[in-house]
C-alpha cells in the first residue's frame, strides 16, 4: 500500500511539473489556434488563416477574423503565425517558419497575409498543393508580394513563387498570377495618405461589397498595374485622402484620377492545376479592420470565395469578439512576448 501511494504521489508529482513547465511537445501544439465553429452557414467548412508579415499585424488581424467567423457564421477557423522555434513566440519578422500548414491539404478556403516569405519547401509545398486543386483564395494587403525566394541554388523549386518572377508562365509571381498584382509601389503617401473606399461604379448589387458602405483605413492606397489581368473585376475603389483621419477630404490632382482598385475579384489557375475564386484586397492592415465595413468586405468575400454568395446576410455580423486594440503598423512595432495560446477565445 506504501509502495502504491508512493508512485500515485510521484505520477502526481510529475504531471504539475509538467503543467507548471511546458514542454517543447506542449509547446508545438500551440503553434497555431483553432477556433471551432458551430450553428451558422460555415457549418462543416474549414478556414485556414495563414498570418506573416513585418508591418501591418497580420497576427492581430486574423484571429480577430477569426474568432469573427466562427462564433458568428459558424466556420471552423485556424490561425497560424511566424512562430520563433526557440521561444514559441509569435514573430512577424521571422522569414521562414509558418509550423501548421499542412492542414490547408484539409481546408476549405485559405486567407492569406504574408509579406516576403521564404518558407522552407516542406513548408511552401502544401499552399502549392492547394493551389493547384484551384480551391479558393482570399489575399490580404501584402498578399501581392506574399512571397521572397532570390535566385540561388537552394531554392530554384520556389523562384515562380517570388514576389518579382519572371520565369516564363510565372510573371509577377504568386501574387500577379493568382491574386492579381505583384508589389508595385505605394500610390498614397505611406503613413501620411489614409484610404477611403468607393464602390466601384455598377458593382453596388455585387454580394460581396453587401454593407460595405463605410471602408475607411489608415494604410495607403497600393498602385497597380491596369488594367488588372484576366477576368479580373474591381469591386471597390482606393479614393486617396489627405490625412489620417476618416473624414478627411480626398486629394486633388491625378492619384485619385483615376483611382486604383483596392478590392478585387478574379479567376485563378496555376499551371497544371485547376481554375479557383481569388478576392484580393491591398487593404487590410489590423487597424484597417476597426471599420464596420471593412470587416464587412472580407467575411462577404469569405463567403463569395467558398461559393456561398446566396447565404450572404443582408448586413453580415461582423461584431468583434471580445477585445480587440490593434497595434499601429510599422516595422519592429510588433508586441513581443506573445503565444498563439494568447489568442484562444477569451470570453
Amino acid at each position: 500500500m506504501r509502495l502504491t501511494f508512493s508512485i500515485c504521489a510521484l505520477l502526481a508529482l510529475l504531471m504539475a511539473m509538467n503543467l507548471a513547465t511546458p514542454s517543447r511537445a506542449a509547446e508545438n501544439e500551440l503553434a497555431w489556434v483553432v477556433y471551432e465553429g458551430g450553428e451558422g452557414p460555415g457549418e462543416g467548412k474549414h478556414i485556414m488563416l495563414v498570418s506573416g508579415d513585418d508591418e501591418y499585424r497580420s497576427e492581430e488581424a486574423l484571429p480577430m477574423l477569426g474568432k469573427i467567423l466562427a462564433k458568428h457564421h459558424g466556420f471552423k477557423c485556424t490561425v497560424l503565425f511566424a512562430i520563433d522555434p526557440e521561444t514559441g513566440e509569435i514573430k512577424p519578422d521571422l522569414q521562414d517558419n509558418i509550423p501548421g500548414l499542412e492542414a490547408l491539404r484539409d481546408a476549405d478556403l485559405m486567407v492569406l497575409f504574408t509579406r516576403f516569405r521564404r518558407l522552407p519547401l516542406e513548408q511552401l509545398q502544401p499552399i502549392r498543393e492547394y493551389v493547384q486543386t484551384g480551391r479558393p483564395i482570399v489575399g490580404l494587403r501584402t498578399a501581392t508580394h506574399a512571397f521572397n525566394y532570390p535566385k540561388d541554388p537552394g531554392h530554384d523549386v520556389m523562384e515562380a513563387w517570388d514576389w518579382k518572377s519572371d520565369v516564363a508562365g510565372f510573371k509577377g509571381g504568386f501574387g500577379r498570377l493568382v491574386l492579381g498584382e505583384t508589389w508595385v509601389a505605394h500610390h498614397g503617401t505611406h503613413g501620411k495618405e489614409s484610404t477611403r473606399g468607393i464602390i466601384a461604379p455598377g458593382q453596388e448589387g455585387h454580394p460581396i461589397v453587401q454593407g460595405c458602405e463605410d471602408i475607411w483605413g489608415p494604410t495607403d492606397v497600393y498602385r497597380v498595374n491596369l488594367p488588372l489581368p484576366g477576368d479580373s473585376e474591381p469591386l471597390v475603389l482606393g479614393q486617396v485622402l489627405v490625412g489620417m483621419e476618416p473624414d478627411d477630404v480626398p486629394v486633388e490632382g491625378p492619384k485619385n484620377d483615376p483611382m486604383m482598385p483596392v478590392a478585387w475579384t478574379k479567376t485563378y489557375q496555376f499551371p497544371g492545376g485547376k481554375q479557383g475564386r481569388a478576392f484580393c484586397t491591398t487593404m487590410g492592415a489590423s487597424q484597417d479592420f476597426l471599420s464596420e465595413g471593412m470587416r464587412r468586405l472580407v467575411v462577404n468575400a469569405c463567403y463569395w470565395g467558398l461559393g456561398m454568395e446566396n447565404k450572404i446576410p443582408e448586413r453580415t455580423n461582423v461584431e468583434i469578439v471580445g477585445e480587440y486594440e490593434p497595434t499601429e503598423f510599422g516595422f519592429g512595432d510588433y508586441q513581443e512576448g506573445v503565444h498563439p495560446r494568447d489568442h484562444l477565445w477569451s470570453e
